[in-house]
């Protein structure tokens, strides 16, 4: 049996796990997605019809113009370009002086009807944090699906091109990089100058940062690892590196995770795995602003060890 989050947090000297003010607003506008990715926490693929209507995208801007302390709305999927309410989220919440982060696969880009998308998010000063999770063909398409190497760094170059990740632009582009399999990822900032120095020397592309995140042992990389025989395995390699030094930068705390049907959470794992904001069940219709979380519980389960483990794990990269 994997061990208990949260007794390990006590016998560590960091329970209980709370939040402090919300400064990130990340919102899952649905599960479509071109892709299909073996590692993919929320399942997210072509077949997939779950999206956020209108009215809820309407009431998320509602919401961020009441709480001036969520600084930033972070926009994940599937695909998040591929569904109606993404550029009215990234016109309204830009309007309100926010900053938007695009959770981008890049070959979504190139999608017909998607011509006009880059110039979009540049003309809006989205940040893209991409996907990429190998600077060599085989492993990115064993992960991803055939063709999907050259299709992304096609859409990087399209990037740069626009500005992207080129010094002084203003125009962030950050790549994330994921294991092909059940390990814990290199050193972040080792790890980032053999991308810099492979994408640069080979391709001519530039990025400005890589995040490095662990694969979380929930929903489809879960399946896999079970079909293998080895989720025990990687469980218990996540349990023996916890870090302590990680919890205080874990993301649950300062992020609230919106589902593409309006449910509160506290991170977007927590959303797959529908555990709801500090275990206790709200949406965007019933709370009036999200600026009075601070010190409310984290609801935590043994997937959690995954963002603890060795130099930690978030929506922003290494935590220690």
């Amino acid at each position: 049996m994997p061990a208990d989050f949260a007794r390990t947090l006590a016998e560590h000297g960091v329970a209980p796990l709370r939040r402090v003010a919300a400064t990130t607003l990340q919102v899952n506008v649905g599960r479509r997605c071109d892709l299909a990715c073996h590692h993919c926490h929320v399942e997210a693929g072509p077949k997939r019809t779950e999206a956020m209507s209108r009215e809820t995208a309407d009431r998320v801007l509602e919401l961020l113009a009441r709480s001036p302390g969520l600084a930033t709305l972070d926009l994940t999927g599937g695909a998040p370009e591929l569904h109606d309410v993404f550029r009215p989220l990234v016109v309204g919440a830009r309007a309100l002086g926010r900053s938007v982060i695009d959770r981008c696969n890049l070959t979504t880009l190139a999608l017909p009807g998607q011509e006009d998308t880059a110039e979009f998010l540049a003309s809006h000063g989205v940040r893209i944090v991409a996907s990429l999770p190998c600077t060599t063909p085989g492993n990115v398409d064993a992960q991803r699906g055939r063709g999907v190497f050259e299709r992304s760094i096609e859409a990087l170059r399209s990037l740069n091109a626009l500005g992207y990740g080129r010094a002084g632009s203003g125009l962030s582009l950050d790549l994330v990089y994921n294991p092909l399999g059940p390990s814990l990822p290199p050193p972040q900032a080792e790890l980032e100058a053999r991308y810099r120095e492979d994408l640069r020397s080979l391709f001519g592309v530039e990025f400005d940062r890589l995040l490095t995140l662990t694969n979380m042992p929930i929903k489809r990389f879960a399946h896999a690892l079970e079909r293998d025989g080895r989720l025990e395995e990687y469980l218990s390699l996540l349990v023996n590196h916890f870090n302590p030094a990680t919890v205080s930068g874990l993301m649950c705390r300062d992020t609230v995770s919106v589902g593409f049907d309006g449910a509160l959470y506290d991170c977007d794992f927590n959303q797959m795995l529908e555990l709801p904001l500090g275990a206790r069940a709200r949406s965007v219709f019933d709370v009036e602003s999200l600026e009075g979380l601070s010190g409310e519980p984290v609801a935590t389960a043994s997937h959690c060890f995954g963002c603890t483990a060795g130099t930690g794990s978030s929506c922003g990269g290494s935590l220690a």
